[in-house]
């Protein structure tokens, strides 16, 4: 039954494509707005109906990603080449010709499950492909009604039909079925799904785990590094998976970034009961609960048997050690932070890489500093595929409009995170790209001599 039902959406898949495949750049590129603009024409409905269905996440941060992520994305695409001759190098004589790759398999998550169908379909029929979506079976309503508003308007674009796709009652049986079936697959949540995509004999594209540390360099504005710490960490109640993890000040500065958080909203925890109770609610057997995902400071606090502040945003907890020694250095998937003390730079760079390689390694990490060369150091020494300088990691790792990653929902980790690619994926990882090579008669060849000078 599971098969039938796949192998039918496929082949639907295929027509859709082949006949998409014919499309001029001016065709394709309304399609890819048009994608966009449904996301953001309808960002609130939408945002509450996957808040009401994950039961996880904050409405108006959601809606915010929705109009934020259709935003930058379609900024990023409008002026990109995708069809036909893209480039030609004088230099090198090379001419680049923009094919697709035919059959996009997307499994998306409930953590994200507006955006990130919104987002894989832009980048697949940008390089002219069809998709198919397998949603998170907890988010299949929302991600569904996205994918058959988006269809309805694409009408208008006379665009072939089952162009998008979307499993409407979504499970492993599937999702797997999919994967096997598409000419390449796009996995983004959790580490088992991603491994599954990469076993599925197609080229895949998935992301690691994320871990995001966040070093504090000394002779910032900390009250400044806290708002934006707090932002990056609260965003959405700390889903995104770039989003901080940790607060590594130095041990002169501590208590006076310590102050800043609370400052801004922060509830600071240092006493060894309360820790315990957070590890305990936390995590089950290593892993992130399922019960916190998402969830408010004051629900955490609820769970735990403590009162904190309503206005509360954040709760910090100082780690009894790093890395492996204490659970809090994991990723926590809600507005919750771990603290740590260095005494050099260089070893609050170390406290972040010891981190990274109990989790989140290849994901991103993050810098508040004002000094170019401790800056250089981070980006040279930790293994991660982005460093974010003075931003909200949460909402900036991802692309933005002031700095230059990638927009995407999907960031690779490398092979530090067991994936293909080490940087944000885009539309250019959904083409297939042919090179002419002209002969460059006019080349000096240099002699023996030179050349193994």
């Amino acid at each position: 039954m599971a098969k039938a039902y796949i192998d039918s959406m496929i082949e639907k898949s295929r027509i859709a494509q082949k006949q998409f495949e014919s499309f001029t750049q001016e065709q394709v590129d309304a399609i890819v707005r048009e994608i966009g603009k449904v996301v953001y024409d309808n960002a609130e409905e939408l945002a509450k109906m996957a808040v009401e269905e994950t039961g996880m996440g904050v409405y108006d941060h959601k809606v915010a990603k929705n109009k934020g992520k259709s935003k930058t994305i379609w900024n990023s695409l409008r002026d990109k080449k995708s069809v036909g001759i893209i480039n030609r190098d004088a230099e090198t004589g090379i001419v680049e010709v923009a094919k697709p790759m035919g059959v996009v398999g997307a499994v998306t998550p409930t953590t994200n499950p507006i955006v990130t169908p919104m987002c894989n379909a832009m980048f697949a029929l940008k390089g002219r492909n069809s998709i198919v979506v397998a949603p998170h079976p907890r988010a299949k309503k929302c991600s569904g009604e996205t994918v058959k508003r988006i269809n309805e308007a694409l009408k208008k674009h006379n665009a072939p039909e089952n162009l998008i796709q979307i499993i409407e009652e979504p499970s492993i049986e599937k999702t797997n079925l999919l994967m096997n079936a598409t000419d390449v697959v796009v996995a983004t949540g959790g580490m088992g799904m991603v491994k599954a995509a990469y076993s599925s004999g197609k080229p895949a594209y998935g992301v690691g785990a994320g871990n995001v540390q966040v070093v504090v360099d000394r002779g910032v504005d900390f009250d400044d590094a806290a708002k934006k710490i707090i932002a990056g960490r609260t965003f959405d109640n700390g889903i995104i998976c770039s989003g901080e993890q940790t607060v590594i000040a130095h041990e002169e500065d501590y208590d006076a970034v310590m102050k800043a958080f609370e400052d801004n909203g922060a509830f600071y925890i240092s006493d060894a009961e309360t820790k315990e109770k957070f590890r305990n609610i936390l995590f089950v057997d290593g892993h992130i609960s399922r019960d916190v995902v998402g969830q408010t400071p004051q629900k955490l606090a609820e769970m735990v048997g403590i009162e904190i502040p309503a206005e509360t945003k954040v709760i910090l907890i100082e780690a009894d050690g790093i890395g492996e020694e204490d659970v809090l250095c994991k990723e926590k998937m809600c507005p919750v932070m771990a603290t740590f003390r260095y005494k050099t730079f260089e070893e609050g760079v170390k406290i972040a890489q010891t981190n990274l390689n109990l989790e989140g390694a290849g994901h991103s990490a993050a810098v508040h500093s004002n000094d170019n060369a401790h800056i250089d150091y981070a980006g040279e020494h930790l293994t991660v595929s982005r460093l974010v300088v003075n931003q909200p990691s949460s909402t900036t790792a991802g692309g933005s409009f002031f700095n230059g990653f990638a927009p995407t929902t999907t960031l690779g980790c490398g092979s530090w995170g067991n994936n293909s690619i080490s940087e944000n994926f885009t539309y250019k990882h959904m083409m297939n790209i042919s090179r002419i090579g002209h002969y460059m008669a006019d080349r000096v060849v240099p002699t023996d001599e030179e050349l193994w000078a």
